[in-house]
């Protein structure tokens, strides 16, 4: 049964990352779930030295998914036609760790439709290539299909997502999640 959930994304590069996480926390707490977030862990004060701080967050994060049952990922484009990196790590530590994971994305739409939709300038003068003349991935999935294939993939917001998971989790008869009356 998934009673908490690591709340991955870019999340917390925004300037109201910490309200951000509220909101996200909330909105699982709607479902029965505990949210964890990155930004829940402050580093402590006395580690000052920049690399120092980056091995704290890395070992605190692994924590949090080690913790978690399952991983929530925001796998929308984050600065350019792919998601943030660290976020595609954590969903891949996850199914490493046979963690169930739900992405959302905010469009629907093939990889490659998506870029030329979102980043025209990312597409060559063929359509087919980057503008590097690199191939550009298109089984029809929304996102490389190392995300897509391991990871159900809705498209809409978090909420959308928390869904998905209930009735995944409904269908695989752990029942003990609520639907808000909102969402049904």
């Amino acid at each position: 049964m998934i009673r908490s959930l690591y709340l991955a994304g870019p999340d917390v590069f925004r300037p109201d990352a910490h309200a951000c996480g509220q909101q996200l926390k909330a909105l699982c707490a709607e479902f029965g779930i505990e949210g964890l977030f990155p930004l829940d862990q402050d580093v402590p004060a006395h580690i000052t030295d920049p690399a120092e701080q980056a091995t704290w967050i890395y070992r605190a994060n692994i924590g949090l998914i080690e913790r978690a049952d399952a991983v929530l990922a925001n796998l929308d484009f984050f600065r350019g036609p792919e998601p943030d990196s660290g976020t595609c790590f954590e969903v891949g530590y996850a199914v490493a760790k046979g963690k169930p994971v739900f992405g959302y994305i905010p469009e629907h739409g093939s990889f490659a439709e998506r870029i030329r939709e979102r980043h025209p300038q990312a597409i060559g003068p063929d359509g087919v290539l980057d503008v590097h003349g690199w191939s550009i991935e298109e089984f029809g999935l929304p996102l490389n299909l190392m995300l897509s294939v391991p990871a159900p993939l809705v498209v809409g917001d978090a909420r959308a997502a928390l869904v998905q998971l209930v009735r995944y989790q409904r269908e695989h008869g752990d029942v003990g999640l609520n639907l808000p009356e909102s969402s049904r």
